[in-house]
């Protein structure tokens, strides 16, 4: 089993976040993104596209990984 690297721990961080928002969002209508950096800003922009920049980056390692033909022993 391949071990996280540096930037996997980082991009799966961003993304549990990414998904906890989105929990308070369904739950109870409460984008802690927005009420934290605006509404509509730069910023709060730049911090959805990281969100989904993560989830692409996990997605494509889980596929990458479960494409890799195990070794027979």
């Amino acid at each position: 089993m391949r071990r996280l690297n540096t930037a996997d721990w980082i991009f799966l961080i961003i993304l549990v976040i990414g998904g906890l928002n989105w929990g308070l969002i369904g739950l109870f209508n409460f984008d802690l993104v927005a009420f934290l950096f605006g509404v509509d800003t730069l910023l709060t922009n730049i911090i959805y596209i990281i969100v989904g920049i993560s989830a692409l980056y996990v997605l494509f390692s889980l596929l990458a990984k479960t494409a890799q033909v195990p070794k027979e022993r």
